[in-house]
């Protein structure tokens, strides 16, 4: 696991968050956050999975640039939103093989994701690197509106 703040310009993050927080941004209601949740919800959208799955895809360009992958396989942003607690969501893996994770935090809040028996606080501009295949999960925050993120899994 491999924690990189400051990854990009902030005009390159400004950019991102700009785009993302526009009323005519296409969020997409989840009604559970991982296959074990049922109590839980959040807003996704897709930005590749096997192939590019939106007009948006542009944006996490600047952040996969910083990664070595030898094949991407899905880019997708996180929105959860503040329900006045923080909740942990169920521990789980993305997918039934072995995957490498990468987290960009778009906002700085009180909801960390941890993995394994570590927690990794949300940073603005901070990247996570971690091995997808091994349990993990998100949160919601109480400090922020939302909490923002875009979750990149590759080979």
């Amino acid at each position: 696991m491999k924690v990189i703040d400051n990854l990009l310009e902030e005009t390159q993050v400004l950019e991102i968050e700009q785009e993302l927080m526009k009323d005519t941004f296409p969020w997409f209601y989840q009604n559970h956050v991982t296959h074990k949740d049922i109590d839980n919800y959040y807003f996704t959208h897709m930005f590749y999975r096997d192939g590019v799955q939106s007009s948006y895809f542009n944006l996490t360009i600047p952040i996969l640039k910083k990664i070595k992958f030898k094949k991407l396989i899905r880019v997708k942003g996180n929105l959860y939103p503040n329900i006045n607690k923080v909740v942990q969501h169920p521990k789980h893996v993305d997918f039934n093989y072995t995957t490498k994770g990468a987290l960009f935090y778009l906002n700085t809040n009180n909801g960390p994701t941890n993995v394994g028996n570590k927690k990794i606080e949300s940073v603005r501009n901070r990247l996570l690197l971690f091995n997808a295949s091994q349990e993990h999960n998100s949160t919601t925050c109480t400090d922020a509106k939302i909490r923002l993120n875009i979750n990149i899994n590759y080979l």
